[in-house]
């Protein structure tokens, strides 16, 4: 879950590089990606575009210069003066998070993450993204994980639904139920 500000500052760029009923262009996304990653990479200009002290036009030119030959978007461009002008810059992250599933949205995806006691196989893998697919209607991005506190099986999240196939989990339904009764 994103904050209110990075969600409504990801929909609105949505609305403009990715209207609802177009084919969404995912290079958007890797420009704004590219930036997240300079920005994240570079101690001296993650300082200089957070410090309060530093002008805002003086950001803007900064930007300009060091970055935007990897911002080829206009709007994308733009979109990056708004985040700075409005003092946003440290939302950056959530932001490109919230926007990256917004467009899995429009493009008819379901995000899901797998976590599982020990690594699965490859085909394993596969298996089980075709099965979250079937579940859920819709084509699936599945992040995979491990953690060996499961002890063995799976737990599966699709939005905010949870699927927990772990005995760790029947373990603790067992605990519950006789400590109710």
């Amino acid at each position: 879950m994103y904050s209110a500000v990075a969600t409504r500052y990801a929909r609105a760029l949505a609305d403009v590089v990715a209207p609802t009923g177009k084919p969404v262009d995912g290079a958007a996304l890797e420009q704004l990606r590219r930036i997240q990653e300079a920005v994240g990479d570079s101690a001296e200009l993650r300082q200089a575009l957070l410090s309060p002290a530093v002008p805002t036009s003086k950001k803007r030119a900064i930007m300009e210069k060091l970055l935007w030959p990897v911002v080829s978007n206009p709007q994308v461009r733009n979109f990056l003066f708004v985040v700075i002008n409005h003092r946003r810059v440290s939302e950056l992250p959530h932001i490109v998070d919230a926007f990256e599933e917004l467009l899995d949205e429009r493009m008819g995806y379901v995000r899901a993450d797998v976590t599982t006691a020990k690594e699965i196989a490859g085909g394993d893998q596969s298996r089980l993204v075709d099965e979250i697919s079937s579940l859920s209607g819709k084509k699936a991005k599945v992040r995979f994980s491990t953690n060996p506190a499961l002890v063995a099986g799976a737990v599966a999240r699709i939005g905010s639904t949870v699927y927990d196939g772990s005995v760790r989990g029947q373990l603790d339904k067992i605990r519950v139920a006789l400590n109710k009764g």
